[in-house]
């Protein structure tokens, strides 16, 4: 009976340890204490009002997805100082916009985190769904080392939160304009970056997601702008109201009253793509653009989402491992019962059973 109670026991014990395997990790502190030689100086403000993070972008920062938000200032022994801010978002693809909007055209590209940029004494980067602006009291040599340091001490978001938005590897890199690219995913970042078509156009409610970028052309600055739709024929149905709205040699206005220059807007739709080009740009150029974006069905595209309890690899490997110590306890007590049974029985009526 006491090795009974021991298998029961432990099988209890096995049960309860399940759920606290498989819970969610709680996210951890958005800053760490120290990094790269530098010390944390002072409280760290944080905050879920992505007011406090930038009173003017809060609302298109919540329409990436905003979570929340820290800053604190560091210190060196050498007294240098950098005032950190990080914003954490739901997914990569929140931070990954965030960064396109603060992005601006003269920053110089840095290896940091996920993707970095730098102008004099700030350096912008983003790592998984936290987006870092820094701003150094005196840039060093060893500037760009500390902040990678800094990047692999974030916390990172889990499952396919953490993968980034496929679009924007569809805009063509021939003549492309640096630093220009903006990835929108509602109708207030499509205004904040006066994009021609307005949001009621586009169609957000319909699952849209936009990339935006500026390129060269004989006449000047063009741009081209990729929608990207669930479907192929929900993509179809927004192409035909977007060249209803854009039909050549007409001046359209949309429902908020934007005008929209027809004569230069160029369309197609590729799979669910449709790809918009605009600006002074030749029939041939913007033929030449147009074809330059084609859809690839092979190409991944992930939606934004985690791994849930019954979904997870490590849950998986947990439940195997708990059905496997089940199942020996089952079969350890049925030898004992069909042990104990025999001995009994084999007491009571002796030399007649399982003789």
């Amino acid at each position: 009976m006491k090795l009974l109670r021991l298998i029961l026991g432990s099988t209890l014990v096995l049960f309860l340890a399940s759920p606290i395997s498989a819970a969610d990790v709680v996210p951890g502190p958005l800053l760490p204490k120290q990094f790269g030689g530098w010390q944390i100086a002072g409280p760290v403000q944080t905050s879920q009002d992505p007011v406090q993070a930038d009173s003017v972008n809060s609302a298109l920062l919540k329409e990436y997805g905003f979570t929340d938000f820290a800053a604190a200032s560091y210190t060196r022994d050498d007294g240098r100082k950098v005032r950190l801010k990080a914003a954490r978002f739901g997914d990569t693809s929140g931070a990954y916009g965030a960064f396109t909007f603060y992005k601006m055209p003269q920053m110089l590209t840095e290896k940091i985190g996920d993707q970095g940029a730098a102008l004099n004494e700030r350096v912008l980067f983003y790592r998984g769904n936290i987006l870092v602006d820094a701003n150094f009291g005196k840039l060093t040599a060893m500037s760009a080392a500390e902040l990678r340091e800094l990047a692999s001490l974030l916390p990172l978001p889990a499952g396919n939160t953490r993968n980034l938005p496929g679009l924007p590897a569809y805009l063509p890199v021939q003549s492309y304009i640096k630093n220009s690219a903006k990835y929108v995913v509602g109708g207030i970042g499509l205004e904040k970056i006066n994009a021609p078509l307005p949001p009621q156009l586009v169609d957000f409610g319909a699952g849209a997601e936009v990339v935006l970028a500026d390129y060269n052309s004989s006449g000047g600055q063009a741009t081209l702008m990729l929608i990207s739709y669930p479907t192929p024929q929900i993509a179809a149905e927004h192409l035909r109201r977007i060249d209803a709205a854009t039909h050549p040699g007409t001046l359209q206005k949309a429902d908020n009253g934007i005008p929209i220059d027809a004569g230069r807007v160029f369309t197609k739709r590729t799979g669910p793509i449709v790809v918009v080009a605009w600006g002074p740009l030749s029939l041939s150029e913007a033929t030449a653009l147009l074809a330059s974006v084609n859809y690839d069905a092979d190409v991944t595209w992930n939606e934004n989402t985690s791994f849930s309890k019954k979904d997870n690899l490590a849950n998986l490997l947990v439940n195997i491992i708990l059905l496997c110590g089940i199942l020996m306890g089952l079969a350890l007590v049925a030898g004992i019962a069909f042990g104990g049974i025999r001995i009994l029985v084999k007491r009571i009526m002796p030399e007649r059973v399982f003789d």
